[in-house]
């Protein structure tokens, strides 16, 4: 246990520190910022005596800028660059900047004619209005997270429903998330494709049963690589594989199938005496009515040969 959190606390170092690294320029310009506000306030203004130091507001004002600096240097360490990590960081380094000149003011007595302190303080409520416009960013960035997790999280929702072989969703979870899509969206577009391996019993027969499995499991991998993040990928049964297409409408998803099934045909897949040449048929169309119905369609569908694209003849072949 003390091993793994020694590791973990390793690795989150390296990520805080490659991150700095990347918005070096940023802390770069905010030290050479500070150190230029306390030359200046040095320079130009008379040191004030120390019984004449307000301790309440040097607390106050310095803890703002030491808060704000805290903050800046957090948001850069955990943050890709882009407009809203430029947004918050700029608005926290204008913060920092405001709080440290009004700090600066209780140690250095500065002309009331001049009016560069007063601009320097003035960061604070610009800095302010720069933060706000990168929060607004920012929820609208957490927006898309939040849905784009939300469209994900069906695939771990339910550990059960796995196939234990190739790592997918099974037939009843499959059901289950048909209906679901019809209740969220009943007049949206949805679609549904069966795939199935052409003469799976063939490979099992002559290569073995271990070997067929993992013919399974290299086919499911490329399909989930030709795959969008809302897409659902399922083991329907046995060699057979059903894909879920929210928002995508028939005509689309029998073209992505043609695609999946060229995909598949190129793969060179190498069984113990040889390569194997793998092909698919499917069958697609609308995610629409009883779910039991239309999965029943399309396997009727396939067996009776579902549409069957030719393998590609291996360019390269095996010496």
């Amino acid at each position: 246990m003390t091993l793994r959190l020694s590791c973990a606390g390793h690795k989150a170092r390296v990520r805080w520190a490659a991150m700095l690294k990347l918005h070096r320029r940023f802390l770069f310009a905010a030290a050479l910022a500070v150190a230029v506000c306390l030359l200046l306030y040095a320079g130009a203004g008379e040191a004030k005596p120390f019984n004449a130091w307000r301790w309440m507001d040097i607390v106050a004002e310095g803890g703002m800028a030491a808060m704000a600096g805290l903050w800046f240097v957090m948001t850069l360490s955990s943050r890709p660059g882009g407009l809203v990590t430029r947004l918050l960081a700029g608005g926290l380094g204008a913060i920092m900047l405001g709080s440290w000149a009004d700090c600066l003011d209780e140690f250095f007595r500065v002309d009331k004619a001049a009016s560069w302190d007063n601009c320097l303080e003035a960061l604070v409520p610009v800095g302010m209005l720069v933060l706000t416009a990168g929060i607004y960013y920012w929820r609208h960035e957490q927006f898309i997270l939040n849905d784009h997790l939300a469209k994900r999280e069906r695939l771990f929702r339910q550990h059960r429903a796995f196939d234990r072989l190739t790592q997918l969703a099974d037939a009843a979870y499959l059901r289950h998330q048909i209906r679901l899509e019809q209740e969220r969206e009943p007049s949206g577009q949805c679609a549904l494709v069966l795939l199935d391996i052409d003469g799976f019993h063939r490979i099992n027969r002559e290569h073995g049963a271990r070997e067929g499995d993992r013919v399974l499991q290299a086919v499911g991998h490329m399909l989930l690589l030709n795959l969008r993040n809302e897409d659902l990928l399922c083991r329907y049964a046995g060699d057979r594989f059903a894909l879920l297409l929210p928002g995508m409408a028939a005509g689309q998803a029998g073209a992505l199938a043609q695609h999946l099934c060229r995909m598949v045909s190129m793969m060179r897949h190498h069984g113990p005496i040889g390569p194997l040449q793998v092909s698919l048929r499917f069958a697609s169309g609308a995610a629409h009515g009883d779910a039991e119905s239309l999965l029943a369609r399309l396997s009727a569908a396939i067996d009776g040969a579902g549409q069957v694209l030719a393998p590609q003849p291996d360019v390269n072949p095996a010496p």
